[in-house]
């Protein structure tokens, strides 16, 4: 472990035109599945800033990119950042801060913000490759860098699955030994956390369609209508958790979205819902999803819609739980990278707000995985809202249009976290 700290100290490199890097990322955001120029600029870096040695398959599953870097017989070890951006408009006040639009899957144009912080996983994974590209003389092995899209969408990894990243007759990318992956969250900047187990959430996300009969708002009984419906469905589906789940488990049943209509004088035919599940267990998951239905359908039958409700599936996301034996491995070496003393590592780090589709790079080809977090909130922000008890109101959350990590020592930290997770298991012994 002593070694792998001298070597991530020695080998890391200049940060200043990574942060100059970092700030083109969050100034250049992309929607999921439209990260044409940002998948461009990961490849252009990786062959002409780091080294022509890497072999960058491109075009997976959209845009994803396949890094290979052969050093060697030895485990393959890979390393994985997302890098889609979101429909958020942003208030950070930045320099830096993103004046994108672009028009998403459904022709609407909208604000698109790095309001996840997929800006800084792309920028410290890069800076990670160049750190063991810096030290191949001390590891053996091939290092697998995965840039994957779509992860908002919860497709992305499942798409470069699809899309042949593991065979041989198309993209023919090693099968790896160890699958690693990192998010930045609204912690400390400093701090960095590993847990065995559950680390996130399963989600399924989905749109409904209730079909009413539509005309003017002042004949309500010749109508049929969607917002009396759509209420009522609303106000049923929150006694799901409440009053069907048992309360040692834990879910959430979220209604993000409810269109229908726009105009004072005309009730509209249809009313749209926009719904969302997290879960920490399969079996309550498929009781959710049966509960959601009986619920809409019965609504829908009791309010005499004109036809029975729509459904379409829009996200999926797996439980992520991490390998027991692979984050203890972890933790050996972060323990003794990063300065304990100062809190700076956890074991028990909080679980993920969100889902992640990360596991899936994994489990398709039966391998283990470890998810570690880290933080982004400005040590001094974080440190005064800690004093006076108003973390949960300050400290912007991901997803956030205020949200965004502080550069440094974040940027420092998150590629540590990368260079030593891989040397774990590629340092000579």
């Amino acid at each position: 472990m002593a070694a792998i700290h001298e070597l991530v100290e020695k080998h890391r490199p200049d940060l200043t035109s990574y942060q100059d890097l970092y700030k083109h990322f969050h100034a250049n955001p992309e929607l999921s599945n439209q990260e044409h120029k940002t998948a461009a600029t990961i490849a252009r870096h990786l062959t002409d800033n780091i080294s022509s040695d890497f072999d960058v398959r491109t075009g997976i599953g959209g845009t994803g990119i396949a890094a290979l870097y052969f050093n060697g017989s030895g485990p393959t070890v890979l390393l994985r950042a997302d890098f889609d951006a979101l429909p958020v408009e942003e208030r950070t006040g930045l320099p830096y801060a993103s004046k994108k639009r672009m028009v998403d899957a459904d022709g609407v144009e909208k604000p698109v913000m790095h309001a996840c912080g997929h800006d800084m996983h792309i920028t410290s994974l890069l800076a990670a490759a160049e750190l063991l590209v810096s030290a191949k003389a001390s590891w053996n092995g091939t290092l697998l860098l995965i840039f994957q899209p779509a992860e908002e969408r919860g497709t992305g990894a499942q798409a470069m699955v699809d899309d042949g990243l593991y065979s041989p007759q198309k993209h023919a990318v090693p099968i790896p030994d160890i699958c690693l992956g990192a998010h930045v969250m609204p912690f400390r900047a400093g701090v960095i956390g590993t847990r065995r187990g559950l680390c996130a959430t399963s989600a399924d996300s989905l749109r409904i369609v209730l079909h009413g009969r539509g005309g003017h708002a002042s004949m309500p009984h010749h109508l049929v209508d969607p917002v009396v419906l759509a209420a009522s469905t609303v106000l049923k589906l929150q006694t799901i958790v409440s009053r069907e789940v048992d309360p040692w488990d834990t879910a959430v049943v979220t209604v993000a979205s409810l269109q229908a209509g726009d105009a004072e004088n005309i009730v509209v035919d249809d009313a749209r819902l926009a719904v969302d599940v997290r879960c920490t267990n399969p079996a309550t998951r498929e009781k959710i999803r049966k509960s959601i239905k009986r619920i809409v359908d019965a609504e829908s039958l009791a309010g005499n819609a004109v036809k029975a409700p729509s459904y379409t599936i829009t996200r999926t996301f797996p439980l992520t739980v991490n390998d027991a034996d692979v984050t203890a491995r972890l933790e050996e070496t972060f323990s003794a990278h990063f300065p304990v003393d100062k809190q700076n590592y956890t074991t028990e780090v909080a679980k993920l707000g969100g889902s992640e589709d990360f596991p899936i790079l994994a489990t398709a080809v039966g391998k283990p995985y470890s998810f570690f977090m880290y933080g982004g909130t400005d040590p001094e922000v974080w440190d005064r809202c800690e004093a006076e008890g108003t973390l949960g109101e300050e400290v912007p959350i991901n997803h956030s249009s205020l949200f965004y990590p502080v550069i440094m020592p974040t940027l420092r930290v998150a590629l540590d976290g990368y260079a030593a997770g891989a040397l774990t298991w590629l340092v000579k012994k």
